[in-house]
């Protein structure tokens, strides 16, 4: 299996203090790598290290076996889709509108957008006709992030970031749109990097999870295999499972 994103030996700090030291791992095409950690742990920087919103200070973040320092910033940013927990939406703008911005930008005709608009909404559980002219004061939180999700993949971007994207929505939503999340990464088969606190979320979407402590790689296990996790740091995050 091909590898879609590499860090080698990174690091990267701020005014002297290091935020994240010395990362080594790969994400491998088509998994969903969960970042797991604390709140301050480095999970956010390191995935804004993939699409070149940060530069490492020391070491190499890779995308399809090219550094990030390597990749005109735009093309970078086009090639992966953004997901926040905040969302983004244009408030001024129609669902419509928010999710054609980036296949705009690439020049698409008229009628391909369409297209995709109508196709992303369905695939996200919002149908066309009811939601696509509604703004996003119109919608529930759970609501403007499946829009969220539609438009990081306008243009079909082979490698998907998520931060925290569900962590502000109530359980309920929350567990819908993993559901979402799950089906979408079964049928797109897109590279997925997720950022999480939250130790059910993160063995329940990830193939792999990576866990972060003080900016260090504490362990890296198979979803599967982390509950057997045996670092103190894991050990604290499985004890929240009890």
């Amino acid at each position: 299996m091909a590898t879609a994103i590499q860090f080698r030996d990174v690091s990267y700090s701020i005014g002297g203090r290091d935020i994240l030291s010395h990362l080594d791992f790969s994400i491998e095409r088509g998994e969903t790598l969960v970042l797991l950690g604390r709140s301050g742990s480095g999970k956010s920087t390191a995935l804004k290290l993939v699409n070149g919103m940060l530069r490492p200070t020391s070491g190499e973040v890779q995308v399809d076996g090219r550094s990030t320092r390597q990749w005109d910033p735009i093309q970078l940013k086009r090639r992966i889709g953004y997901v926040i927990q905040h969302i983004g939406l244009f408030p001024h703008l129609s669902v419509r509108r928010n999710i054609a911005v980036v296949p705009e930008l690439e020049g698409w005709p008229a009628g391909r957008i369409a297209e995709r608009v109508a196709e992303l909404l369905e695939s996200v559980g919002l149908p066309e006709a009811e939601f696509a002219q509604r703004y996003p004061r119109q919608l529930s939180g759970g609501q403007q992030q499946r829009v969220g999700v539609a438009r990081a993949l306008a243009v079909d971007p082979p490698i998907l970031l998520f931060d925290e994207p569900f962590g502000a929505l109530d359980p309920i939503t929350r567990v819908d749109l993993q559901n979402q999340f799950l089906a979408l990464r079964h049928r797109m088969e897109k590279t997925s990097l997720f950022v999480t606190h939250d130790i059910r979320e993160a063995l329940r979407v990830g193939t792999r999870i990576a866990l972060l402590h003080e900016g260090r790689l504490d362990t890296i296990e198979l979803a599967s295999e982390f509950p057997q996790a045996s670092t103190l740091a894991a050990r604290q995050f499985l004890a929240c499972l009890e």
